[in-house]
């Protein structure tokens, strides 16, 4: 077969079995004896195995065939689970990483991954038990899937619906049906079955999910909870004349409420039936059918999803910033003609295209789950390499961003989380001495607010030693000695994020080498954003990320100067005001007014950007007050032309270095506007 068509499916399906590995792996070290999440593990490493195999790729499948035997003892409860034992799980987890990033990189993915495969063996080796015999298997599998059906969790509404099902008569059965493992077309044996199963009754539960069924995101076994009046030998018959079809074990649940008392109370249940039994993982997801007389009725609607590569994506968008372009064009010219019916097309389309350019920027949008997922697991080594404990709690992981904006703040998130852990969270017998907690927190939440996202980081470790970070900007000429003393708090913490500013005491490998969070400003404000500090000493530090929800497409007031026009970004805008020449006042040779009790500096972008024929002295003025963080400025312009979308152009390479210009876009009457960039004005 030619192998090459599926190797971007093979790359993406490893990535993600292998951050489930890594998720799945940190919540088994919570919780040891939870054999379910072992479960887990297993499929995802089955399923890589199988595919790694499949696509020729040696090193590993060998690798994660032996990580997957100990997987299984642990199972099997013939090796206990121990950090020690996860330290090495998770190394050979990294290995199977770095040999898919190999591939994904056009690599043949080869490494040498003996070292890892020989203490997976001793682990695997060195716990062995006696082999049962035969007799002693068979009760053993019996055992567990009567355990497991017993350990099925059902929702309040799904239980009632199991026990009315059964108080009228009908049966209920837990499925656990194995393919073949040669079988090519997963998706399509698992549509035959539930075609089956949907004549015998009612479907109310799948594992995995419809959708994971779909785009066969499953090793070869799934499960179903169906409610039927037929008899289970004559399901099991159905089901095994579907092609590839290799076993079906059936669990008959005579009283789901029985069935959860006794659960509660570590109890056998005595009425569940074991029709036939495997030790197979059977939880819950959904599928429902439509009305009939003969069955209990539950729907719920599924969703279908395809993937889209992001460059198809970016295609779309640009094809779209060009149908903005003319939309704009369009308007113009419909003014100016003052024709009724253009002016109701153009309407017409105005909304439709909003529709459209809604659609377009939700595709683009992703969790910053994505970004989130590798965190937890960098945190458990830094905190075992500093001999620290941290619990760290991720909220909002849900929350979504545009694409091009989470593949830019990866890399400042970790060095943020890396100095919460280095410098933020102390010691635990420090903590313990200063009345705190053993195990050090920290908080990555990320929300919605107005058309931004903001991301933050909090710690409740030392803070930020104020007396510290002002000698260190002293030591480093940052600052001057009567800039010291007249700072607020607030801004001897943003001191930190000047150029190689780091008060560490000792170079370390994981923060304090001379990098400072000034790679962090500057990464997050060439995305259009700003970050914040506030931190009290001794009790912790927030970090906060202020970004836009996307980068293509913004809202602009826009404004006049002499015969250029310009964009302000609505964002940075607070408001917009007409003062008169006796407003303005002097300041430390700076003009400024007075706005609503603070004092702010007056800019004219008319000397700003040199721009020729603008208006001189006047009795009134426009301005557009604009803010960042807590600072803020008023902008002079000649007049406002008004709001509108626009779509934001870069202005190449050969123009990089212009102050205060973040872009330029084509305007409806086909001239150009620059868009500014309020926060270089400000500063």
């Amino acid at each position: 077969m030619e192998m090459g068509q599926y190797l971007e499916i093979f790359i993406e399906e490893s990535k993600e079995h292998l951050q489930s590995c890594n998720e799945q792996l940190l919540l088994l070290e919570k919780n040891p004896h939870d054999l379910s999440i072992v479960n887990e593990i297993f499929r995802s490493a089955h399923t890589l195995k199988g595919m790694s195999a499949t696509m020729g790729y040696e090193d590993l499948a060998n690798l994660t065939h032996k990580m997957e035997n100990v997987l299984d003892a642990i199972r099997n409860e013939k090796i206990v689970v121990t950090p020690e034992l996860l330290d090495i799980v998770f190394l050979a987890v990294d290995d199977l990483e770095t040999m898919v990033e190999s591939i994904a990189s056009g690599g043949d993915g080869k490494k040498d991954v003996s070292d890892v495969i020989e203490k997976l063996h001793k682990i695997e080796a060195g716990d062995s038990m006696d082999i049962h015999s035969a007799a002693n298997e068979v009760a053993a599998s019996i055992e567990t899937v009567e355990k497991q059906a017993l350990n099925n969790s059902y929702d309040q509404y799904e239980q009632t619906i199991i026990q009315q099902s059964l108080d009228q008569g009908f049966h209920c059965f837990e499925l656990s049906i194995s393919l073949r493992s040669d079988c090519l077309l997963k998706a399509a044996r698992v549509f035959m079955t539930f075609e089956v199963l949907e004549k015998c009754g009612e479907i109310i539960k799948s594992n995995p999910s419809v959708d994971q069924l779909e785009a066969e995101q499953f090793d070869s076994h799934f499960s179903v909870t169906l409610i039927t009046q037929d008899h289970p030998d004559e399901i099991k018959k159905k089901i095994m004349k579907v092609s590839e079809i290799e076993e079906v074990i059936i669990v008959g649940i005579n009283n789901i409420q029985q069935m959860y008392d006794d659960n509660t109370e570590g109890k056998k249940s005595s009425h569940n039936e074991a029709i036939e039994s495997q030790p197979k993982t059977v939880k819950s997801s959904s599928k429902r059918q439509e009305k009939n007389e003969n069955k209990p009725v539950h729907s719920t609607a599924q969703s279908k999803t395809i993937r889209v590569n992001i460059d198809r994506l970016d295609i779309l968008m640009n094809l779209f910033e060009e149908l903005v372009i003319d939309r704009g064009r369009l308007e113009q010219i419909s003014k100016e003609l003052h024709h009724t019916e253009l002016d109701e097309t153009v309407e017409r389309m105005t909304r439709i295209s909003s529709d459209l350019q809604n659609i377009i920027l939700n595709m683009r949008m992703v969790p910053v789950e994505t970004v989130f997922n590798r965190f937890p697991r960098m945190v458990r080594q830094l905190a075992r390499d500093l001999h620290k404990k941290i619990n760290l709690e991720v909220i909002g992981a849900e929350t979504e961003l545009d694409r091009t904006v989470i593949d830019e703040i990866g890399d400042p998130l970790v060095h943020l989380l890396r100095n919460a852990i280095d410098h933020g969270i102390e010691m635990p017998e420090k903590r313990i001495s200063q009345g705190k907690q053993e195990e050090g927190t920290i908080k990555l939440k990320a929300y919605h607010s107005g058309n931004h996202v903001f991301i933050e980081i909090e710690d409740d470790g030392a803070g930020i030693n104020r007396d510290k970070v002002l000698d260190k900007a002293l030591s480093k000429g940052i600052i001057t000695a009567e800039e010291a003393e007249s700072l607020s708090d607030k801004q001897v913490y943003e001191l930190i994020l000047a150029s190689g500013f780091s008060t560490a005491d000792k170079i370390s490998d994981i923060s304090g080498r001379g990098v400072g969070l000034d790679v962090v400003k500057s990464t997050i404000e060439s995305l259009g954003g700003t970050i914040t500090i506030e931190s009290n000493e001794g009790q912790g530090s927030v970090f906060i990320i202020q970004l836009p929800l996307t980068l293509s497409i913004i809202a602009v007031m826009l404004v006049e100067i002499g015969q250029e026009k310009y964009a302000v970004p609505l964002s940075s805008i607070i408001e917009t005001a007409i003062i008169k020449q006796s407003d303005i006042l002097n300041a430390h040779n700076q003009k400024v007014i007075d706005f609503r009790g603070n004092i702010v500096p007056l800019v004219f972008l008319k000397e700003v950007f040199n721009v020729p024929n603008a208006s001189s002295e006047n009795e009134y003025y426009s301005i557009v007050i604009v803010r960042k963080g807590s600072k803020m400025a008023a902008l002079v312009v000649d007049s406002f032309i008004g709001q509108q979308e626009i779509v934001l152009k870069s202005l190449g390479n050969y123009l990089t270095n212009v102050f205060a210009i973040s872009g330029a876009t084509i305007l409806g009457d086909g001239q150009v506007a620059l868009i500014i960039d309020c926060n270089a004005l400000i500063k």
